[in-house]
């Protein structure tokens, strides 16, 4: 064999190209026009473009243009990998006609275990439990309807002519029965060309357990132990392992007894798979069906053995024996199992969006590397287009380690460490999976993923290196535009820090409110002749010269200053509606944590804030027990005065704010909104007389101290004068 065909794509074609690659042979792919920049194009030595005018997935269907594009090509073999044609008698039927080895079973072999009558028959011969369902495949609905009364509810509907989940329905009750028989029969007739389907019991709580065999053609056969592949959505494996966490030693046993029986009785030869479903409550087992082909999930055999089964393949296939000089497989009794392995299938759908697939370009990717860490990619690298027209599979990524724990915290760093940017992927998901408490312990069943809810539950992810980097880069090349045509500064000098002061700062106004308590801080504050200021830095300065983009960060490298050289202010103020929503929804910072780390800094000044009543700090008006949630919270994080105010000077809004603040220690500081203008006899409206009964009605309501609020910068010096 010097020639070898891998007729795939993506991860299990490279595989293939990879395998016969270190066996000396020269490799051929082939790829569709849809294909033409994918990676596994460009790991052959040759590479040849297929269906033309055809479609992206007919294309690589095309088992009459492929066999003679090979035969023109001088192929001596093909390798179908997984999916495609790896399951259709007609590709090793046309392949023998053209004088091509077929690496796999033959047509023969295809067509008994493709027929789930025929396998499920061939089992019942060889003493195998099979599910209690029908033997025939079923077209007729009202023969469907008989069959189902008979097995009992819950059952499953499975396609007659073909598996990987498609054409599958659980059905629990007959009422759904009719929609869920059509539901299946529609996508098994569109998947697979047949629309006939089977009828079986449904076990509630199953693992899916699947043996690795292994034979030659001269009748040796082996068998490789087995894969837990329960962790499913809508019958797609999602992890799988090796070997099964927590099956008992009796059932492992004798489901490699039961695959390697059968694999004799059909006369099995290459690598196959028999599937088993086990009853996770009763351990009964039955047999599922025989997947005549290389696995997705064969990567975690191979790491617990260290059993090159691809290399495997092709070497049965020409002619080579298991146990003989070159393939030197060990018998039987002497396999080894080398701790646990575990396989996560990284796909470009979104776990926040019902795994819906994503596509676009793949603007950054970097995969994990490390001891244990094995990656199986196909269309994984930067700048590679995702297309809708395969499926979503990026990358797999196996694990191994002694133990089973060991093996799911090195998968979870190697999530971890990916960065794929441009695309959803289903990362987030899988981190749930191998670091969940039920995964680890092997208690997984076919239905723990819709049963478990937490595992779609994801911390938002920051992304900030990429935003950083398309920010500088956009600066760079487009320039920022708020300095365009702007000559740059001839100089800039660094602004000065002042030293950091280790001491304990001196007591201030925040020692004397715990003291006194805010009935006589208040007090206090009216007897004052000397100005009491309040620093507006941390919030109407930054909001007001700087459109409220001051960090956390540059407020706390002031911190220290502040309260060791300016103890003496009165407050501080750092809190209002534009510092807390820009906070949040602009500098992606936490308010409240900045509140905390201010406190913690600055502990000697009051911290004051501005509250807009009912609507706190936000711009719609609130349920009463929000703002005082909010108010009561507030205080206990660190602010200790709240100045209270409503744009239209409406008392009711403002008695709830009020309350809630005479509730807590800090001070009520009532704002009277100004506007008009009480110097002017003409313009009564707003009168001097209005803003007293405004100011008395708010010392009866509860005010520590009195605010003029001159929202609109219409207070003259004198109208102050008066208002005071």
């Amino acid at each position: 064999m010097k020639k070898l065909l891998a007729l795939n794509r993506g991860e299990i074609a490279i595989r293939i190209l990879r395998a016969a690659n270190e066996l000396g042979i020269r490799t051929v792919a082939i790829y569709s026009q849809e294909d033409r920049l994918a990676l596994h194009r460009f790991k052959a030595d040759e590479a040849y473009l297929i269906g033309e005018r055809k479609g992206p997935v007919e294309a690589y269907l095309d088992v009459e243009g492929i066999v003679t594009m090979a035969q023109e090509k001088g192929v001596e073999a093909i390798h179908p990998g997984y999916g495609f044609l790896s399951e259709n008698p007609a590709l090793p039927q046309a392949c023998q006609r053209a004088g091509i080895t077929f690496i796999g079973p033959g047509a023969e072999l295809l067509e008994l275990l493709g027929d789930k009558r025929a396998a499920r028959q061939l089992a019942r011969r060889a003493g195998i439990p099979t599910v209690p369902g029908t033997e025939d495949p079923i077209s007729d609905p009202r023969q469907a309807q008989r069959a189902a009364r008979q097995i009992g509810f819950p059952l499953i509907i499975k396609a007659a002519f073909g598996g990987g989940g498609r054409g599958m329905r659980v059905v629990r009750n007959g009422a759904e029965f009719s929609e869920r028989l059509a539901e299946a029969r529609r996508e098994a007739g569109a998947a697979f060309g047949n629309d006939a389907v089977f009828l079986e019991r449904y076990v509630e709580r199953a693992r899916h357990v699947e043996v690795q065999i292994l034979g030659d053609r001269a009748g040796n056969l082996v068998h490789l132990y087995e894969r837990d592949c329960s962790v499913q959505r809508r019958h797609q494996k999602v992890v799988e392992m090796a070997p099964a966490v927590g099956l008992d030693d009796s059932i492992r046993q004798a489901l490699a007894a039961a695959a390697v029986k059968l694999a004799r009785v059909a006369g099995y030869y290459n690598a196959g798979t028999v599937e088993f479903l086990v009853d996770a409550d009763s351990g009964a087992w039955y047999f599922i069906e025989v997947n005549p082909r290389i696995q997705v999930e064969h990567t975690v055999t191979e790491m617990v053995t260290g059993i090159d089964l691809v290399r495997c393949q092709i070497q049965v296939a020409q002619g080579l024996e298991l146990f003989g000089p070159e393939m030197h497989l060990p018998p039987q009794d002497q396999i080894p199992l080398y701790g646990f392995a575990l396989q996560c299938r990284i796909t470009t759908e979104d776990p926040t969006n019902h795994f819906v697939p994503d596509y676009g370009k793949i603007h950054t990717y970097r995969s994990p590397a490390g001891f244990g860490i094995r990656l199986d990619g196909g269309s994984a690298y930067s700048g590679a287009v995702i297309t809708p027209y395969y499926d979503s599979l990026l990358v797999k990524t196996t694990a191994w380690g002694r133990e089973f724990r060991h093996a799911c915290q090195r998968m979870d760093r190697a999530l971890r460490e990916f960065r794929v940017r441009g695309v959803k992927t289903n990362i987030p998901f899988l981190e749930n999976v191998v670091n969940h408490a039920d995964f680890q312990a092997g208690r997984v069943t076919t239905g723990w993923l819709e049963q478990t809810p937490e595992l779609v539950r994801f911390a938002p992810r920051k992304d900030r290196a990429t935003r950083l980097l398309t920010y500088l880069g956009e600066v760079i090349v487009n320039q920022n535009p708020t300095v365009a045509g702007k000559a740059p500064p001839a100089r800039i000098d660094p602004p000065w820090l002042p030293r950091h002061n280790a001491t304990a700062p001196p007591s201030g106004t925040r020692q004397m409110l715990a003291g006194m308590g805010p009935e006589e801080f208040a007090r206090w504050t009216s007897l004052q002749k000397r100005l009491l200021l309040t620093d507006t830095t941390f919030r109407d300065a930054h909001q007001s010269l700087l459109a409220t983009r001051v960090r956390t960060y540059d407020m706390l490298r002031i911190a220290n200053f502040v309260a060791h050289r300016l103890h003496n202010l009165y407050s501080l103020e750092m809190w209002g509606g534009a510092t807390f929503d820009v906070a949040m929804r602009f500098l992606h910072e936490d308010p409240w944590l900045r509140l905390r780390q201010l406190r913690e800094a600055i502990p000697n000044i009051c911290f004051q804030m501005l509250l807009r009543a009912s609507n706190a700090v936000g711009y719609t008006a609130y349920p009463d027990n929000a703002v005082v949630r909010f108010i009561h919270e507030a205080a206990a994080q660190g602010i200790d005065i709240f100045r209270i105010f409503d744009s239209l000077n409406w008392l009711p809004n403002m008695k709830v704010s009020m309350d809630a603040v005479r509730k807590t220690r800090s001070i009520c500081e009532a704002a009277v909104c100004y506007t008009g203008d009480i110097l002017d006899p003409r313009r009564d409206k707003y009168s001097l007389a209005y803003y007293v009964k405004m100011a008395r009605e708010l010392e009866r309501m509860g005010a520590h101290v009195l605010a003029i609020k001159d929202m609109a910068g219409l207070c003259k010096p004198y109208a102050a004068e008066k208002l005071v």
